[in-house]
């Protein structure tokens, strides 16, 4: 059986991350690179060729899909190439910075007829499979209300990466849209939405220009709310989803990580990730100091923690699987169309325009 061949466009941490978990996979192979600046190193790492642009990778006979890891503002650019291209494509998240890119990106992979997955990892943890597994079966009866919260605190950086630039990355909100994506995977899309908050302790040299203090109001109908809390002015860092439900609740905690079930008739502990050894990774990832994920996670030259290499892993194995023709799983429809992502974006862009307007907004004003 011949192999897969992948085109990488953007080899810097996340990149190379997924370039190897790929590599890794029976009948898999990354046979062309683009980056401006760490493509070489990649390229000898994986045998690849390196391109002079992302249209010339997209182009190449020797490319059967491209995995799109550059930098957030460039996501639509490259998925528009590969599309056009006929190529399937692999986004990382975010997969747009507006919701009009994200509709583009659809409506070029529908038309081209090509698959378009986007790298939204939280859903393949082993835990969060479970929490949606257990939701659907009942066992907290109705879903009526989600907390999530991510919050730690960054020290001024000696270099201030492109990840805190609003412009660039979108800031928190957008470049953290791990536990927006996951509570409208649990409760549905948004149907008004309200922010406030601004950037209240980073100002000056050794920062960025993004909000460090983001408060989320999410209301989806039917008396059903979630509130989110992202930032990087909190002394006290906290990272978890609490789900609440009508027979019981749900608290899927990424610091002290695991999962825990409360019901009337008991509950129970699960792990997060696939491994006692998995989470207890992540558990010295905050533990040791390393919660600044927005500036460690730009860094090249460094490898993905144990528990992040399993996330990884698991969602590019299901995405290879798809390219040789596996049959797709009903859970991860939304990721494999584009709509999951865009329905992401489009809750975020109503959140950034109730920020700057100072009101209540419905989703229906972005999504037309």
């Amino acid at each position: 059986m011949t192999e897969t061949r992948y085109g990488l466009v953007g080899a810097g941490y996340f990149g190379l991350a997924l370039g190897r978990a790929l590599a890794n996979l029976p009948q898999a192979r990354i046979s062309a690179v683009y980056d401006p600046e760490h493509a070489t190193r990649a390229a000898d790492s994986f045998g690849a060729k390196v391109h002079d642009s992302i249209e010339e990778l997209c182009s190449s006979e020797d490319v059967d899909a491209v995995v799109v890891a550059s930098p957030n503002w460039a996501h639509s650019e490259a998925v528009l190439i590969a599309a056009r291209n006929g190529k399937a494509v692999f986004c990382e998240k975010p997969i747009a910075l507006n919701f009009d890119d994200c509709s583009r990106m659809i409506e070029a992979t529908g038309q081209a007829g090509v698959l378009f997955m986007a790298g939204h990892a939280m859903n393949f943890m082993s835990g969060v499979r479970r929490v949606k597994s257990l939701i659907a079966d009942g066992a907290i009866g109705e879903v009526v209300f989600c907390r999530a919260v991510r919050n730690n605190w960054e020290e001024p950086q000696a270099e201030v990466t492109w990840k805190k630039r609003r412009e660039l990355s979108g800031g928190h909100l957008y470049h953290h849209i791990h536990e927006l994506d996951f509570v409208q995977f649990i409760m549905g899309p948004a149907v008004e939405a309200t922010m406030v908050g601004g950037n209240v302790a980073h100002q000056g040299p050794g920062f960025g220009d993004e909000d460090d203090l983001l408060l989320m109001t999410l209301e989806f109908g039917n008396n059903t709310f979630a509130v989110l809390e992202y930032g990087s002015a909190f002394r006290w860092p906290e990272h978890y989803v609490l789900i609440e439900g009508t027979k019981g609740a749900i608290r899927i905690d990424l610091q002290d990580t695991g999962v825990t079930m409360r019901t009337s008739t008991g509950g129970e502990t699960f792990l997060l990730h696939r491994s006692e050894e998995e989470d207890a990774d992540r558990n010295r990832f905050y533990i040791e100091g390393a919660a600044d994920s927005g500036v460690l996670f730009g860094n090249p030259s460094m490898e993905p923690s144990l528990w992040l290499r399993g996330m990884i892993e698991d969602e590019v194995t299901y995405f290879h699987g798809l390219m040789r023709g596996e049959e797709p799983v009903a859970e991860f429809a939304k990721l494999t169309d584009g709509s999951a992502a865009a329905a992401s974006i489009a809750t975020a862009d109503a959140l950034s325009l109730s920020l700057r307007e100072g009101r209540k907004v419905r989703i229906s004003e972005i999504t037309g």
